[in-house]
């Protein structure tokens, strides 16, 4: 299985200093920023994926700037993500529509024609066909029984593109690999429209619109397409929001499948923020410690307005918090110190209200406890990644997108090992390539296990 990270824009400015909280000076963002397999020195993911709802343009507008997404056509994929280094030219590049940019319009905004154009331009080395997302799922149903007049019609709409999208693409095929995609309202349907696609002429397939579904769900669906297809057909998971338990999706003989999970937990999560390999291979994951911005936080700011706590006194709190925290790394203070003045900080940030005024608070108990965790296994001192020996302490932060995109970079790279350390079933590895024996060396060199049999 390769893991193929879903990038939007995700850099970081390595000349960030974190003591001032400020960015480099002069700094330009995207013409100094960082990809993650820049500040990594080798990529954490087997290739990347694009959107072109990502991307943007006349018909959709995007999260790149106009200039970013004529560059992007201009130069193509590899060198706009600066995947064109030596370590990285034969990481494979994946596009995709982004279906959920429009999933209120009646059809997709592109056609497959104009959708072939856009991976040329770009030079990926493989596409999706143009997708109408389908969020009706009854895993009840039998075969191809049920569902809306809605979903159908959307059925249809992603398989009529896909065969109009294989016609588009014949004359490309040395070029990139066309995907085509599923969609479908049940285990039945998509399986259906696998079948279907398969006697189009397409060897390698994406599931689509797994987002919302449970991981027992998604694995129905698999087996149901697996029972129709041949056994030497490619299967690839789009948007697999379920990337924690790869593991137990092996016997599904998945090729390849793109998420940005590791990334996004870093600062979305709750509770699970920073990964961390165990002995048996698997993760274990850690809370971040919350430290916002004293004058940007928006709970904070609301306390400071009804005067139960003045701004002179939450920058002072932050200051506190920061200094005990980095004291605390170095040995200077003890825990309970570093965690009464982290808290102090915290609770009004997190729970709107004064730690003083919550008193015996199970949220409270509960928050001292994740954070006791994490500051007394020091997490970061177990990783060698290159995050973690500059940062230290500053990665388990939670503060600002620089600390933040950091410590979901570092995630990168443990996720990408705790895949590739997955048995190999490079039999459906062949139009998949990846970053060959230097990108491997490299990152053996930074704690990584190479799987050979995948090179």
């Amino acid at each position: 299985m390769k893991f193929i990270f879903a990038d939007s824009l995700d850099h970081v400015d390595p000349g960030y200093d974190f003591l001032r909280d400020r960015y480099a000076e002069a700094r330009v963002p995207y013409w100094d920023d960082v990809y993650p397999h820049e500040i990594m020195g080798y990529a954490p993911y087997d290739g990347m994926l694009v959107s072109r709802g990502i991307v943007g343009g006349a018909v959709v507008g995007g999260k790149y700037t106009e200039a970013q997404a004529m560059r992007f056509r201009r130069v193509g994929a590899r060198e706009f993500l600066r995947l064109d280094k030596p370590a990285f030219t034969n990481l494979p590049i994946f596009g995709d529509c982004g279906a959920f940019t429009y999933h209120k319009e009646d059809r997709p905004p592109y056609t497959p024609e104009d959708t072939a154009e856009f991976y040329d331009d770009g030079r990926f080395t493989h596409g999706c066909s143009v997708d109408h997302i389908i969020f009706d799922f009854d895993e009840s149903l039998s075969g191809f029984d049920g569902g809306t007049d809605n979903a159908r019609h959307r059925f249809d709409i992603t398989l009529e593109n896909a065969a109009e999208f294989l016609k588009a693409t014949a004359h490309m095929s040395r070029r990139f690999t066309p995907l085509g995609v599923i969609q479908g309202w049940s285990p039945g349907s998509m399986a259906e429209a696998a079948r279907r696609l398969v006697a189009m002429g397409y060897n390698y397939l994406a599931l689509g619109g797994t987002v919302p579904l449970k991981a027992a769900q998604i694995k129905a669906c698999l087996r149901a397409i697996r029972d129709v297809i041949p056994s030497n057909v490619r299967l690839h998971i789009l948007g697999f929001a379920k990337a924690d338990e790869i593991e137990t999706f092996q016997p599904f003989s998945i090729t390849s499948f793109d998420t940005t999970s590791p990334l996004i937990r870093a600062f979305k999560d709750a509770k699970s923020n920073y990964y961390l390999p165990t002995p048996s291979g698997a993760l274990t994951y850690y809370t971040a410690i919350r430290v916002p911005q004293a004058l940007e936080n928006p709970k904070l700011q609301r306390l400071a307005k009804q005067g139960a706590l003045n701004q002179e006194q939450l920058v002072s709190m932050e200051h506190h918090a920061l200094n005990a925290l980095r004291a605390y790394d170095r040995g200077e203070v003890e825990l309970e110190e570093t965690l009464d003045a982290v808290l102090a900080y915290a609770t009004p940030a997190l729970m709107g209200a004064p730690i003083g005024e919550l008193p015996g608070v199970k949220a409270v108990e509960e928050l001292r406890s994740r954070y006791r965790r994490t500051l007394t296994d020091k997490p970061w001192k177990m990783c060698g990644c290159p995050i973690c020996t500059s940062l230290s302490i500053e990665v388990v932060i939670f503060r600002a997108s620089n600390r933040n995109k950091r410590r979901g970079i570092h995630n990168l790279g443990v996720y990408e090992a705790l895949v590739r350390n997955l048995p190999c079933r490079s039999e459906f590895d062949d139009d998949i390539q990846v970053s060959g024996d230097q990108g491997a060396a490299e990152r053996s060199a930074h704690g990584g296990v190479v799987c050979s049999p995948c090179l």
